[in-house]
């Protein structure tokens, strides 16, 4: 039975079946009086595909067209010309079924600065924090901070490779804490991190919100179907423009259009319909329907490198993932669910500052019991370890622009990657920090020195150079249609108490491009805390209130609400947390 309702028109029409895409579509047709049509670009989700649901065959997706939108930046100016690489997911789930599975919700500080902007009070940790624990199920316990009974199982990682154990002590000999979960009390510190794992296979975002309900009558979800053009009429979006498998044009009419494309495509499209910078559009020739000179700009992500190190004794997991063995590995994760295959491999890291200056965590570090790249290739066939690392408050912004009115163009892409002092000083902090980490004794029966960068790179200069020949976005683009109050900041785009697109009437957008700022860490949980708040903003319930917890801070001056506000939702005066 069609979930259409009469006359042919969908309450809402999600443009976009990734992470935001599938938790909406679940919340909103959750209502058996509301229509909802989901439209994703890329192809289904198969049970069958290895290559999606087993978590350590994530590098096999990533650049390849099947599965992969394949976006590349323009030269970046900072980093010799060199244009960087960007997988972003085009399949059901969306970059939940190709990512790296970590989740992390970022830093509760990170949701103050969010609250700190002018109409963004709503947004503080305390009002988000009953989203992020209605979202998930932690199996590892829930608590004040963790959730029980959500749809996204967390499994945390075993971390029982000894080279973990070598990290984690380490880390405590460098000075620095460990936390009992980065998504809990304490972000800063080390430990084992939460996964989207569960029995073995990869829990997306499809798995875990839109397969479980696909037989609701009032939710059809299409693929290979890919939006052209939101329709307006006047000021009010009507309907979808799209191409089904690429071949004609079809046009669905809808109450509301919801954009969950993402912090590169919600742009592009919203652009091709005539939202966006008005001088932009009409050198194109793109008819405009608001002039918002937000719309693609404000770009921000995470760029990031990996420390390699030989390792003396024979403990990585480098023999179990060649060639010869891979067989084993496919039967042991298929007819078991267990073994090498059924796990991401980052199973642990953490945060933390890389001077005195910054008031919480501005580095991430994921740490591995091999030295790989993403793709694939090794610095040694022998054995190694790597940490990933990169910090995570560049102050550099880029931008997003579509090249032409034909929507199978790639946009242009510009991050500016180390193009401010701010975020060069910072990634030489970041290496020395990673190096001093590495060189612990607790590394002293494994160390058999550093493959990359190699002893050669030394000075400031030389890190600065290496980064820029080396790094590869930590894949996080986000706030390119950023939340925010029109009147106080032109170049807000989206409304944070509706969702919708400012200027015009049924439109919203919710996905990682209304962040205001990018959050520290991975960016796939904070994605889904936004898309399970937005869904109560859009069907009208009241939206979950704030609880009473408290959180870490590195400084008694750190406010735990944002200026100004000096009590919670409840009423009940603050409290301040000592170092």
């Amino acid at each position: 039975m069609s979930a259409r309702t009469a006359g042919g028109r969908y309450d809402y029409v999600i443009v976009g079946g990734g992470s935001a895409g599938c938790a909406l579509a679940n919340r909103l047709s959750a209502d058996p009086g509301t229509s909802v049509l989901v439209l994703e670009a890329g192809r289904s989700d198969f049970r069958i595909d290895p290559f999606i649901h087993m978590p350590a065959a994530l590098p096999f997706p990533i650049g390849n067209r099947l599965y992969d939108w394949k976006y590349e930046s323009d030269p970046e100016p900072h980093m010799g010309g060199r244009r960087v690489f960007h997988a972003r997911g085009k399949v059901l789930g969306g970059s939940s079924s190709i990512n790296g599975m970590i989740f992390q919700r970022g830093n509760p500080l990170d949701y103050q600065r969010w609250a700190a902007d002018p109409g963004m009070e709503s947004w503080d940790y305390l009002h988000c924090l009953p989203y992020f624990k209605r979202m998930e199920t932690c199996l590892a316990g829930a608590d004040e901070w963790r959730g029980g009974d959500g749809p996204l199982k967390l499994e945390r990682g075993p971390a029982d490779n000894p080279l973990f154990g070598a990290f984690f002590e380490a880390v405590q000999q460098a000075g620095y804490h460990l936390t009992d979960d980065v998504n809990g009390y304490r972000q800063e510190g080390f430990a084992k991190f939460d996964r989207n794992v569960y029995r073995g296979r990869r829990l997306s975002a499809a798995r875990a919100y839109l397969h479980p309900v696909m037989n609701r009558k009032n939710l059809r979800v299409e693929t290979l179907a890919m939006a052209t053009r939101v329709v307006f009429d006047g000021k009010r979006a009507t309907g979808v423009e799209y191409r089904r498998a690429g071949r004609g044009r079809r046009t669905v009419a809808a109450g509301e259009v919801i954009l969950c494309g993402g912090a590169i495509n919600t742009p592009q499209l919203l652009q091709l319909s005539g939202v966006g910078n008005a001088a932009a559009l009409s050198a194109l020739g793109v008819p405009v329907v608001a002039d918002l000179p937000g719309v693609g700009e404000n770009l921000q992500d995470h760029l990031e490198v990996y420390i390699q190190y030989a390792s003396k004794q024979p403990v990585s997991i480098a023999p179990g993932l060649r060639m010869r063995n891979r067989p084993k590995i496919g039967y042991d994760w298929l007819v078991h669910r267990r073994g090498l295959g059924a796990t991401n491999h980052f199973e642990g890291g953490g945060f933390a500052r890389s001077n005195e200056d910054v008031d919480y965590p501005n580095l991430m570090f994921h740490f591995l019991p091999i030295a790989i790249r993403y793709d694939g290739s090794a610095p040694t066939e022998g054995h190694g370890y790597q940490v990933h690392i990169g910090p995570m408050y560049a102050d550099t912004r880029g931008r997003v622009l579509i090249r032409s009115t034909d929507p199978r163009e790639h946009p242009s892409l510009q991050f500016n990657y180390l193009s401010t002092p701010t975020d060069r000083k910072e990634w030489v902090e970041a290496i020395r920090v990673a190096r001093d980490i590495l060189t612990q004794p607790a590394f002293a029966p494994y160390n058999d020195g550093e493959l990359s960068p190699g002893p050669s790179v030394e000075t400031d200069e030389q890190i600065l150079d290496w980064v820029a020949r080396d790094a590869e976005t930590a894949l996080h683009p986000s706030c390119t249609a950023k939340m925010g109050s029109i009147e106080a900041d032109p170049m807000s785009v989206v409304d944070p108490d509706t969702m919708r697109v400012h200027g015009v009437d049924g439109l919203r957008v919710v996905d990682a491009s209304v962040f205001p700022y990018v959050t520290n860490g991975n960016i796939y949980a904070p994605v889904m805390m936004v898309a399970e708040k937005a869904a109560d903003l859009i069907a009208g319930n009241t939206p979950l209130a704030a609880v009473d917890v408290p959180y870490y801070r590195y400084r008694e001056s750190t406010p735990l609400y944002p200026p100004g506000d000096q009590r919670n939702a409840a009423g009940v005066p603050t409290t301040k947390e000592d170092a």
